[in-house]
C-alpha cells in the first residue's frame, strides 16, 4: 500500500505480500463521518480471486503448513493474538474511520479479537479422530479429522475485524488456508491485519485478501478451488452464496439477518429494561445482526417503559465517533441512511407513534448521521416489525400474556437472537426454551464469547460459529480400515 496526498492506496494481499491488481479499477473508501475519500482499493475480479485461491491451495499443500503439528499451529495463532493486542489502537481507528462505529466500540472489539485466536489455539491440538469398536479383532477401524482446504471468508462492513476472527481462527486451527473478501464499504482494518500473519510466522499464502465488490465475492464463492464458504451478511445475499457454493459442493456457514425480539415481563425493572433495550438496538448505530429492534412489553408497565426509553433516547449525543463524548456515530453507508429514512416513513404511514428521533440531526450536515429513533404502538404485522432495518430504530409493542408474547416473538421469518427480561426464573427458562432463536439472552443482551456457539435458525442462517462445534464446520472425517491379520479379508457385509 502507499499514501499520496493523504489518501492511502491499498493493494490486494496475496501469498504473503502486497499484490498489484490485475486491472486499474478501484473503489473509494469513504469516511462516514465526513463523506470524504480517505483510501482507495482495487476492485478485484476473477483473475485476482483465482490468483489468491491458487496461492492458498499451494500453501495448503506445502509441507511448511501441511506438516506443521497441531500444537505448532496453536502457537502461531497465539502469537498472532499477541500481535493484534499490540496493534489494537491502530486497528480500531482504521475501523472507525471506515464504518463510523464509536472508537470505544471498535477498540473494545479489537481487544476481544485475540480471544478468538487464543481459544482456537488451545483447541488446535485437541482435534482428534477415534478408534471405532468392531466385531472382528483382526480389523482396525479409525477416523482421521482433516482440514477441508481453502476457506473463503466473506466479511461484512459492520464489525469486520471481529467477524473475520470468528472465521479465520477456527479455519486455521483446523489446518485450512483462507482467502478473505472484506466489504468494499469497510476493508481497511482487515488490510491492516494482513501483515501480522507473516509477522506471527504463518507461511506465505496461508491467509490472503482480495478487495472488491460483489463481483469479487461471487468469483470467490464460485471458484472450484474453494472447499468452504464462511459468510456473514444479509439473508438474500446468503441465499445466493449458498446456491453458488452448492454448485461445486462447497460447504457453507451462513450468519445472516435478524429481527430479534425483546420480551419485557411485568416483574422486570423498567429503568434497567430501558437501558438494556437501548444498548441492544443502538450499539453500532443499530448496524448489528442481533439488534433487538422489536420490543414487546407487558401492558402493565408498557407506558412507563416507553416513556423511559423515549426520554433517554432523545438525550443521546450523536456525534463524531472519534469523540469520547459521542454516544452514537453515523451510519456506515449513505445508502443505509436512506434505507433507514424509508423505514421510518413507512412506520409513520402504517400508524406507529414516533416517540423519539426520526430525522437527520440538524447539527450534523456532513456525514451519514441519523438520530436514534423509537416508535411506540407497534403492531407485529407492521413493516418495521418484520423487516430488518439495520439502523438505530426501535419499535415497541405490547402484550397481555406469556403465550401471546412468545407467539409474537416467533412470528417472523428470522431466528437469530432474542431477549427476555423477567425476575421469574421459571418463566425465564420456559420462555427461552419456547423462543425460535439461536441465541437467547435473559436480563442481558449482546453478550458474546468464542466459547459459545452462535448462529441462527430459519432465515437467519445455517451452521454455527464459535465454540467447539465449529471444528466440525471446518474439517472432514475420513474412515480408515486396517487388516491386522496375515490373510486377506473379504467380508460380504462390509462395504456397499
Amino acid at each position: 500500500m502507499s499514501a499520496a496526498a493523504s489518501i492511502i492506496t491499498y493493494s490486494h494481499y496475496i501469498d504473503g505480500a502486497w499484490a498489484e491488481p490485475s486491472s486499474d479499477e478501484r473503489f473509494d473508501g469513504l469516511n462516514p463521518t465526513t463523506g470524504e475519500v480517505w483510501y482507495t482499493a482495487p476492485l478485484g475480479n476473477e483473475v485476482d480471486v483465482d490468483r489468491a485461491v491458487k496461492a492458498a491451495t499451494a500453501a495448503g499443500r506445502d509441507p511448511a503448513w501441511r506438516d506443521l503439528s497441531q500444537t505448532q499451529r496453536g502457537k502461531l495463532l497465539r502469537r498472532l493474538g499477541d500481535l493484534v493486542l499490540e496493534r489494537v489502537e491502530d486497528l480500531a481507528r482504521l475501523e472507525t474511520l471506515d464504518n463510523g462505529k464509536l472508537l470505544r466500540e471498535t477498540t473494545g472489539q479489537a481487544k476481544r479479537a485475540p480471544e478468538f485466536l487464543y481459544y482456537y489455539a488451545g483447541l488446535a491440538d485437541k482435534i482428534q479422530g477415534q478408534v471405532i469398536p468392531g466385531a472382528r479383532v483382526d480389523l482396525l477401524n479409525y477416523t482421521r479429522v482433516e482440514p477441508l482446504g481453502v476457506v473463503a471468508a466473506i466479511i461484512p462492513w459492520n464489525s469486520p475485524l471481529q467477524l473475520a476472527m470468528m472465521k479465520i481462527a477456527p479455519a486455521l486451527a483446523c489446518g485450512n488456508t483462507v482467502v478473505v473478501k472484506p466489504s468494499e464499504h469497510a476493508s481497511a482494518s482487515l488490510l491492516g491485519l494482513m501483515p501480522l500473519f507473516e509477522e506471527a510466522g504463518f507461511p506465505p499464502g496461508v491467509v490472503n485478501l482480495v478487495t472488491g465488490a460483489g463481483a469479487a465475492g461471487a468469483a470467490l464463492v464460485e471458484h472450484p478451488g474453494v472447499a468452504k464458504v464462511a459468510f456473514t451478511g444479509g439473508t438474500e445475499s446468503g441465499r445466493r452464496v449458498a446456491m453458488a457454493a452448492a454448485s461445486h459442493f462447497a460447504g457453507a456457514t451462513l450468519e445472516l439477518g435478524g429481527k430479534s425480539p425483546q420480551l419485557i415481563f411485568e416483574d422486570a425493572d423498567p429503568q434497567g429494561v430501558a437501558m438494556g433495550l437501548m444498548a441492544g438496538v443502538f450499539a453500532a448505530a443499530g448496524q448489528t445482526c442481533v439488534a433487538g429492534s422489536r420490543a414487546f412489553v407487558h401492558a402493565s408497565i408498557y407506558d412507563e417503559v416507553v416513556e423511559r426509553v423515549a426520554r433517554r433516547t432523545a438525550a443521546v449525543k450523536v456525534g463524531d465517533p472519534l469523540d469520547d463524548e459521542s454516544e452514537i456515530g453515523p451510519l456506515a453507508i449513505e445508502a443505509q441512511r436512506d434505507k433507514v429514512e424509508h423505514y421510518v416513513a413507512s412506520a409513520q404511514a402504517e400508524g406507529a407513534r414516533l416517540a423519539a428521533g426520526g430525522r437527520r440531526p440538524p447539527d450534523r450536515p456532513r456525514g451519514w448521521f441519523y438520530e436514534p429513533t423509537v416508535f411506540a404502538d407497534v403492531d407485529n404485522g407492521m413493516t418495521i416489525a418484520q423487516e430488518e432495518i439495520f439502523g438505530p430504530v426501535l419499535g415497541i409493542g405490547r402484550f397481555e400474556s406469556e403465550e401471546e408474547a412468545v407467539a409474537i416473538a416467533n412470528d417472523t421469518r428470522y431466528g437469530l437472537a432474542a431477549g427476555v427480561w423477567t425476575n421469574n426464573l421459571q418463566r425465564a427458562h420456559r420462555v427461552a426454551h419456547a423462543l425460535d432463536a439461536g441465541t437467547v439472552w435473559i436480563n442481558t443482551y449482546r453478550s458474546l464469547t468464542p466459547l459459545s456457539p452462535f448462529g441462527g435458525f430459519k432465515d437467519s442462517g445455517l451452521g454455527k460459529e464459535n465454540g467447539v462445534d465449529t471444528i466440525r464446520e471446518y474439517t472432514r472425517v475420513k474412515s480408515i480400515w486396517l487388516n491386522l491379520s496375515t490373510e486377506p479379508i473379504a467380508d460380504p457385509f462390509v462395504g456397499r
